[in-house]
């Protein structure tokens, strides 16, 4: 089943973020190990006003719990979104890096799409960005976009299938 995120998912919401950024999360944090980065993704899952926060995201719960997430939001609204985060970041973690814009208006933008290794191939990840789509969709949006890593081919088809294609090609932090 897919929902709306509410501020208790933040302990379950975390995992599946950091799963999705790996080592870019445990940059955040001055480490070299993501799971790190979990206290720090889990105080801004919980709250509003946030790029990571639970506004944004949608989970999928099968009978064990919650198995995957995606996130997105509105991207005229990064800078508003990210603002409270990298501000954090810089004053707890003396993280002083500003990320490149990965969006702009018009677009809603999928910031993160990750499921739990014990449920990967089962279609979860697709459902996702299905219901995302149609959520976008509903409200005005004509345009979805998202960053793939180049290591990420199975991500880069699975996104290919749902008619996605590759507008440009930049370099993330």
């Amino acid at each position: 089943m897919i929902k709306q995120a509410e501020p208790e998912d933040a302990a379950v919401i975390a995992p599946l973020i950091v799963l999705a950024m790996d080592s870019l999360a445990a940059k955040f944090v001055g480490s070299g190990d993501p799971e790190a980065s979990l206290p720090l993704f889990e105080k801004f899952a919980a709250l509003p006003g946030n790029q990571y926060s639970y506004e944004n995201v949608l989970i999928y719960e099968d009978k064990e719990g919650v198995c995957g997430m995606i996130s997105a939001y509105d991207g005229a609204k990064l800078e508003a979104l990210r603002n409270p985060f990298l501000k954090y970041v810089a004053s707890e973690y003396d993280f002083m890096e500003v990320p490149e814009n990965e969006t702009q208006a018009g677009e809603y933008y999928i910031d993160c799409v990750s499921v739990l290794p014990r449920t990967q191939g089962q279609g979860i990840g697709k459902e996702l960005i299905k219901a995302l789509l149609k959520h976008a969709g509903k409200a005005g949006y004509k345009k979805v976009g998202l960053l793939v890593s180049k290591e990420n081919p199975r991500a880069e088809k699975l996104y290919a299938s749902l008619g996605f294609h590759i507008v440009n090609e930049r370099e993330f932090m």
